[in-house]
């Protein structure tokens, strides 16, 4: 009867049953609330006080949704599509298409992990790169789904074991910091990716199989505005100059202040001022952009209500150490609960990087009193984290490449970013997990 066990088990049937996400989110924290003694007032209350920690997220996506519209009106999209036609044209034969289509896989990871690391604006590219390549996605008949494994495996990979970037707020802000402060201290930061690295390599595997075999079948989309190519539209060049200029200066606003909003909205404002939109007309542009982006927004707000019931409740530390208790002396088995229970905690917060904070505390003593070697311990407690950011419906990294692909309203957020992505990565992960704690 654990209550975070109960939440998530209730909002992962609920989503997989189709009802909407925020309804599931917002219905199974009440219920785990109830369940862990809670009142109905306290539990709404819980709730209610954490909304405000999704307001940013969700007005970050509203700005960047936003701005991708005001990039489409300029042409850059269309632009874009049609260097990609030209190359399909006159080259009928699989052999052609299938080169292209694993040439613009390759760029989509290259882009995303470079997000991470390179230049860390983590989600706030996929609403401005994606909705324009829809279009070249169903000429070249790729699965949205591949799609959504590759984006997310770029989003999660290289904070793993790349300490740069977001890379390294989570391995040395975060997981390094917390195993020192719970008695782990003679590891030293350049082990920590070492450790990683096995777990890395379970996301690796878990991308190879969704290339090569889950999804390698070629999928037809109904075609809509958003997915038809206008390959006969004059691009004035004066507004695609301002599209670049746009974009470059979105990102360096985001870069200079970390604020999503602020990026967004210096970027648009690019568009406004040069007057390729005009100010009468930001009204519609800033309607169509929420419109794109508001059920992603309204998750997040849902998701940090759950988050913070969830910790109000004190059932994650009551999950870990209830598991602890019942192990027993098998070394092998504690692994693996300590795996999954690291799965349930995620699942039900969204964020690893909140999850380390949380289980570091039980899993560093736990971890030495069956003897798991320093390395080992990082490895159960980095994996641990990270399990279940790339299967929650409520985590960023299932939340980002859905609301690029959804954009034209044919990319279902549970069974086709969801499901895909927890199947091809949690479940290795787990494995490889468990095999780091086992052989490091």
């Amino acid at each position: 009867m654990n209550p975070v066990v109960i939440s998530v088990c209730i909002m992962l049937i609920l989503a997989l049953m189709r009802v909407n996400v925020v309804v599931a989110l917002t219905f199974s924290a009440i219920i785990g609330g109830l369940v862990s003694g809670m009142g109905l007032n306290d539990a709404v209350a819980a709730f209610e006080s954490g909304l405000g920690g999704g307001a940013t997220i969700a007005l970050s996506y509203a700005m960047l949704g936003t701005f991708a519209v005001a990039i489409s009106k300029s042409g850059l999209t269309d632009l874009m599509a049609q260097a990609v036609i030209k190359r399909i044209h006159g080259q009928g034969h699989e052999g052609a298409k299938t080169g292209l289509k694993f040439a613009i896989i390759g760029a989509l990871i290259l882009v995303t992990m470079s997000s991470q690391n390179v230049i860390p604006v983590h989600i706030a590219f996929i609403p401005i790169l994606i909705p324009p390549l829809l279009g070249v996605f169903a000429k070249l008949k790729i699965d949205r789904r591949l799609v959504a494994c590759v984006l997310t495996f770029g989003l999660i990979t290289p904070y793993m074991v790349l300490p740069i970037g977001f890379g390294g707020i989570f391995l040395n802000n975060i997981l390094l910091k917390n195993l020192h402060d719970n008695g782990l201290t003679d590891v030293v930061a350049s082990q920590v990716p070492t450790a990683m690295m096995l777990p890395g390599l379970g996301m690796v595997a878990g991308l190879l199989l969704a290339v090569l075999f889950t999804y390698r079948k070629p999928r037809e989309y109904p075609e809509t505005e958003m997915t038809h190519i206008h390959t006969n539209v004059e691009v004035d060049k004066k507004n695609v100059v301002i599209s670049i200029a746009g974009i470059v200066v979105a990102l360096g606003a985001q870069l200079l202040t970390g604020s999503m909003i602020i990026g967004g909205l210096a970027g648009f404002m690019v568009f406004t001022v040069s007057g390729m939109i005009k100010w009468k007309e930001t009204h519609d542009v800033f309607t169509k952009g929420v419109h794109m982006m508001a059920m992603i927004g309204f998750i997040m707000i849902a998701a940090a209500g759950f988050a913070a019931v969830m910790k109000q409740t004190g059932g994650v530390e009551t999950l870990v150490e209830s598991v602890s208790s019942s192990i027993g002396d098998n070394k092998g088995l504690a692994a693996m609960l300590m795996l999954v229970v690291g799965l349930l905690v995620t699942m039900g917060i969204g964020s690893s990087f909140s999850t380390i904070p949380i289980i570091a505390t039980i899993y560093v003593p736990l971890c030495a009193a069956f003897g798991f070697s320093p390395l080992a311990t990082v490895a159960l407690v980095g994996t641990a984290a990270a399990l279940g950011d790339a299967g929650s419906p409520a985590s960023d990294s299932t939340l980002g490449p859905t609301s690029g692909l959804n954009a034209d309203g044919q990319h279902e957020h549970i069974w086709e970013t969801v499901v895909p992505t927890f199947l091809h990565y949690n479940i290795p992960l787990i494995i490889f997990g468990w095999i780091a704690a086992m052989t490091l």
